[in-house]
């Protein structure tokens, strides 16, 4: 492995984050080539997890852009700020200053309200830049902003062209609900994380639960890998993951049963329906499997669980 790869993981393994080589090569061809990089996978896999990271480990502030439909270039980049505007008029009403002039003074830089993107490009050291969610917002959104990261210069027209002083890091997360357009993909640098497999996930919950039960953890993570083969609406990710251990770990469970899971079901499900389908049709079968892998006497490994949810699914 190329020794700067090693030192990103290394860099985000000390901040909390279980990076393979995959996603540690693209942060650190990001910051090398000062791309965009460009975060696809399901929910609650840590695609924000990863720029909340490298701003730590870069020692850089954490810029957030939350996308949702209807966002727009001003709400995006930057407003004027009309009351202090309007003060500053009246406070100056009887000079001899022209028309132009006040113009001038409150259409200047001191009466910008600086919004995400803006912020990011005037910054003196170089930030980085979450742009969550990109999928949420429009066609028209995702053009503005593909204008914004190929110069990192924006334009307004009162001041004119403001460049950027330093170029940030960016990164972008897409859970996928819109299919983003090719151009702002060719700019950016791609990642795709996948659900973690069993050991990276027992890592992770060792890693952000210190005080879980060893074995506790273990069956969490073999549940974890069988339940996101049933079809639910909202497959549980990572953060579930790790609030469903948090929780067990509160509710002073040292293993998994039935009256453990059923009074945590709503910290794994976020819909009435998968909390009822696992419930009514997939517990029993679910601890079986756990049970099954406590009885084999084996290390628990991703290979060793994938065997055991083959036979309880062919068993269905």
């Amino acid at each position: 492995m190329h020794p700067e790869i090693s030192r990103i993981q290394e860099l985000l393994a000390g901040q909390g984050y279980v990076a393979d080589r995959a996603i540690a090569t693209s942060v650190y061809l990001s910051i090398a080539l000062r791309k965009p990089l460009l975060i696809e996978g399901a929910a609650g896999v840590g695609k924000t997890e990863v720029a909340k990271v490298m701003a730590r480990a870069l020692g850089a502030d954490l810029i957030r852009l939350q996308c949702y439909e209807g966002l727009d270039a001003t709400t995006a980049l930057y407003e004027w700020n009309y009351q202090k505007q309007l003060l500053h008029i009246r406070l100056s009403e009887g000079g001899d200053r022209s028309v132009e002039e006040r113009e001038a003074e409150i259409f200047s830089e001191g009466f910008l309200l600086k919004r995400p993107l803006l912020d990011a490009i005037t910054r003196e050291t170089a930030p980085v830049l979450l742009v969550d969610e990109i999928d949420r917002a429009d066609s028209e959104f995702e053009a503005f902003l593909l204008e914004v990261l190929s110069d990192f210069q924006v334009s307004i027209p009162e001041i004119g062209t403001i460049t950027a002083k330093t170029t940030p890091h960016v990164v972008l997360t897409s859970n996928r609900t819109r299919e983003l357009g090719d151009a702002l993909r060719r700019r950016c640098l791609y990642l795709w994380i996948d659900y973690p497999t069993f050991e990276k996930e027992l890592e992770i919950v060792r890693r952000r639960v210190p005080h879980v039960n060893g074995h506790l953890a273990e069956q969490i993570g073999a549940f974890m890998q069988m339940v996101r083969r049933i079809r639910l609406e909202k497959i549980p990710g990572v953060a579930e993951t790790l609030d469903w251990s948090a929780a067990l770990m509160a509710l002073h469970r040292d293993h998994l049963d039935r009256e453990a899971v059923e009074e945590t079901l709503g910290v794994l499900f976020k819909h009435q329906d998968d909390a009822t389908l696992v419930r009514t049709q997939w517990l029993d079968a679910l601890l079986d499997g756990v049970a099954t892998l406590g009885r084999e006497g084996r290390p628990w490994s991703q290979e060793v669980v994938a065997r055991v949810a083959d036979r309880l699914q062919a068993r269905r």
